[in-house]
């Protein structure tokens, strides 16, 4: 049985928005980037203006997490409302099922005109949509190749995300005006290798990064932080990733360049950045920081166009009047580790991984400068969207609508979460592991390689460094929290995970 606890909202709600009638939706989805990236959230690293002017305008989420930290299969939750062993999709680099029930075909089969613009990663062309323009897999940076609904491929000349901003509008300013409309816009920013756009090149050179506290993390007692490969310090490239002497004649990336880009770029990173690390002959702990701050600003610099051309679609809607009835949400596909740790990536039931900036805007229901604090969940996403569209939600889906929240009504909402992440050797050799996060615990069964435990006092250890599996005064806590994981288990029907918890391990 689900646990929810009751919440009061100070929100102001109009059943169908400012208008009267049924809301626009516009869904923008970008890729690995990190709620510590985002002023609003309080980070100190960036300032992201048109994220914080849709959080203004409306709530922000601040325990919004995700049920399996990876790119595709949270797109995948995003499209079913439900967990990935439930909608098939629990690996990056699969074809997912589009014959399965996905709430764009809800929506469209009510009214809505729907579509799909930019990443879509999931191995498969999409179905239940008017239209889609989506990247060819993963997408590139530059001169980026675009697949249409007659499975035309078109390659388009400029910066991805500028790119995917005009595909937007332009199908804004084509669509069927009689309609209401489901737009998601899914950005490749901020994914690894993390190029920026040319104007934003060196746009945080002049700035030094404080390290995160836990940077030098030697991951005593945690056998899977210990054995994973997404360190700063050993995984990230210097050629790849940072662009240190990178081979701009053969490599795929940079021969889809135009010679005025190349040669930008090349100046750039060959002629300052390259110049810099072999003056400078940095080695051990020197070079490591040097590697962090190469990071944070080539990262720092893509997500500067990310939030720019988010502001472009936020004027645009207010050019256009469609603002005033339509629902904008920003929101990754999960969080991302900024050093913390001494990490990049994701994958982790840990904070930086499991929690995602969410972001949404809906006139005349939310009230401006909203917080919500409860755990809401990427499988609540699609059954949210189908009740703001006045669409009844499927009892398939395992997600819960939170729109009754944002009316204000006394619903109770759930006190603890399930997740579960699979996906290993390879790329970063993390260990899969299923658990519980409740507002004070977060409780891990690692399996794969090897079966173990961990846990985490939040209370005590809001960085998740020390492992207090087995010691003495948890065991009350570990049994309660065993017994809660296992009803979770059975809720949402995870057999697999039920089989490995019912094998006895300390």
């Amino acid at each position: 049985m689900r646990e929810y606890i009751t919440l009061s909202l100070s929100l102001l709600f109009v059943f169908s928005g400012a208008s009267g009638q049924r809301p626009n939706i516009i869904f923008i989805l970008s890729d690995d980037h990190a709620y510590q990236a985002i002023s609003a959230y309080g980070s100190r690293l960036a300032e992201t203006p048109n994220i914080d002017r849709i959080a203004r305008g409306g709530a922000l989420f601040t325990r919004a997490m995700v049920t399996n930290s990876i790119c595709g299969p949270s797109r995948a939750s995003l499209l079913t409302g439900k967990y990935s062993h439930k909608n098939g999709y629990t690996l990056n680099e699969r074809k997912f099922n589009t014959d399965q029930l996905v709430f764009p075909t809800l929506l469209k089969e009510n009214g809505y005109q729907t579509a799909w613009i930019g990443k879509w990663h999931l191995g498969s062309l999409p179905k239940g949509f008017d239209y889609f323009r989506i990247l060819n897999g993963q997408g590139e940076y530059y001169n980026p190749d675009l697949i249409g609904g007659g499975r035309d491929t078109l390659r388009m000349t400029g910066y991805v995300t500028d790119i995917i901003t005009r595909l937007t509008t332009d199908w804004l300013d084509g669509r069927d005006t009689t309609k209401p409309f489901c737009l998601i816009v899914g950005e490749k920013a901020t994914h690894r290798e993390w190029l920026p756009d040319l104007s934003d090149l060196g746009a945080y050179d002049g700035k030094d990064f404080p390290l995160p506290v836990t940077f030098h993390d030697r991951y005593e007692g945690r056998r899977a932080a210990a054995d994973q490969d997404m360190t700063i310090d050993r995984t990230m490239r210097l050629e790849e990733d940072l662009k240190v002497h990178a081979d701009y004649e053969r490599s795929g990336i940079y021969n889809r360049f135009t010679s005025e880009q190349k040669k930008v770029f090349y100046d750039y990173y060959e002629n300052k950045i390259s110049r810099e690390f072999d003056r400078r002959k940095d080695t051990g702990e020197a070079l490591v920081r040097w590697k962090y701050q190469r990071y944070l600003k080539d990262y720092l610099s893509v997500a500067r166009s990310l939030d720019r051309n988010i502001g472009r679609l936020l004027d645009y809607l207010d050019r256009t009047g469609l603002a005033k009835n339509t629902v904008v949400i920003y929101a990754s596909d999960q969080g991302f580790y900024m050093g913390e740790h001494g990490w990049f990536d994701k994958r982790w039931i840990y904070e930086e991984s499991l929690r995602t900036p969410f972001v949404m805007r809906y006139p005349g229901v939310i009230r401006p400068g909203t917080k919500v604090g409860e755990m809401m969940l990427n499988i609540d996403w699609a059954p949210t969207l189908l009740d703001m569209a006045g669409v009844r939600v499927p009892e398939e889906m395992q997600g819960r609508s939170f729109l009754p929240l944002l009316k204000g009504e006394r619903t109770g909402w759930r006190k603890s979460m399930y997740y579960h992440y699979y996906e290993y050797p390879q790329p970063h050799h993390v260990y899969p592991h299923f658990g519980i996060r409740t507002e004070r615990y977060v409780l891990a069964r690692f399996y794969g390689p090897a079966d173990f435990w961990e846990l985490y006092d939040l209370r005590k250890d809001p960085k998740e460094v020390r492992n207090v599996y087995g010691e003495a005064g948890y065991e009350k806590v570990v049994a309660g929290l065993k017994e809660r994981l296992k009803g979770l288990i059975r809720e949402y029907e995870d057999q697999e995970a039920m089989e490995i918890l019912e094998r006895a391990v300390k």
